[in-house]
């Protein structure tokens, strides 16, 4: 089985080509959201669920990245993902502070992203997310390796590792 793997949060150092303005978080987190109490164990990375934790420190030692949606194609856009704003004290996240200085973000989007709340139960911190993701990483459930045919399905821009390196990075 191939793994998927692609950045989700914005990079001050890769920005994308087109000036694309980050998007304030769609109505619901997407199914397959890590921060979703419903979403199953396994579906991503290692890596991608360990930068949910890193939202979890003090300001100052967040990264000063926002973190996107993975539906969301970057070819077509990018939106903030829900269950990040949902989790996490928007207030107190840096990646939103750095967002608006570097004109990634209007005013109005993160005005939308610091009222924002899921409809849907989500874990109370990065750290349950990513204790709840990591669980069936080695041995991804049927449930989710159907989500993840779902998530091959809707993006246009994934990046995939076989073999070794699936045991690297997860």
């Amino acid at each position: 089985m191939a793994v998927v793997v692609w950045c989700l949060w914005v990079c001050p150092s890769k920005r994308h080509p087109v000036a694309m303005p980050i998007q304030s978080p769609a109505a619901r987190p997407c199914g397959t959201c890590p921060y979703r109490r419903d979403c199953p164990s396994g579906i991503w990375t290692g890596e991608t669920y360990g930068r949910l934790v890193l939202y979890d420190l003090p300001t100052a030692l967040q990264p000063n990245r926002v973190f996107l949606c993975h539906l969301q194609d970057t070819a077509t856009g990018r939106r903030v993902c829900g269950g990040w704003a949902g989790t996490h004290d928007t207030e107190q996240l840096l990646g939103l502070r750095y967002a608006v200085i570097d004109g990634d973000m209007t005013a109005e989007t993160l005005q939308a992203i610091l009222v924002y709340r899921s409809p849907v139960p989500l874990f109370e911190s990065g750290k349950a997310a990513y204790e709840h993701g990591i669980r069936d990483i080695n041995n991804p459930s049927p449930e989710a390796q159907a989500a993840i045919s779902r998530i091959e399905r809707t993006r246009t821009d994934l990046i995939y590792l076989d073999g070794p390196e699936r045991t690297s990075t997860r």
